[in-house]
């Protein structure tokens, strides 16, 4: 288990828009699963949502998804670009907490996901990634499985640990 637990982007807008993103009841089942995990291990969870033009703050679509366990307690960081990191305060927050590992979920993946998981490698942090917890849409090249497939097999091992469920 990581040091904290970052759920990236499982907002009403990203996972219900146009299209649904895929395998939504397993993501969110899995999710929430691990957020119990961390809680009983007494270890943060860290949500990010991402606030735009088409998610913005304080509407339904920019609201986190509301099957997932969200606390009022747990730590929230707002941002606005891919990369969970830029001109946020996330960096601040797992220093508070002493990070040197994240577990990461979320959606989508070939966007905010993948750059997160990226940033977060290059800064140092040790990944890990439970298969099957990230999520998106398909896309004009591939279906979301094959997305999803695609970006696991490119993380394993080289950016996170991947684990099984």
């Amino acid at each position: 288990m990581a040091d904290v637990l970052l759920v990236i982007d499982l907002q009403n807008g990203v996972c219900y828009g146009e299209q649904t993103a895929a395998n939504m009841p397993q993501v969110i089942a899995g999710v929430n699963a691990r957020i119990a995990a961390y809680r009983q291990a007494k270890k943060p969870v860290v949500f990010v949502q991402q606030t735009d033009a088409d998610l913005v703050k304080e509407t339904h679509d920019w609201a986190l998804i509301p099957e997932l366990d969200y606390r009022g307690t747990d730590s929230v960081v707002f941002k606005t670009h891919a990369n969970a990191f830029y001109h946020t305060n996330l960096r601040r927050v797992l220093t508070e907490f002493a990070t040197e590992s994240l577990e990461i979920c979320g959606a989508q993946v070939e966007y905010c996901v993948d750059t997160t998981v990226k940033v977060a490698h290059g800064i140092g942090y040790d990944l890990q990634m439970t298969r099957g917890l990230t999520t998106t849409v398909d896309n004009e090249f591939m279906t979301a499985q094959q997305t999803i497939a695609f970006f696991e097999g490119i993380w394993d091992q080289r950016f996170v640990t991947m684990l099984e469920p």
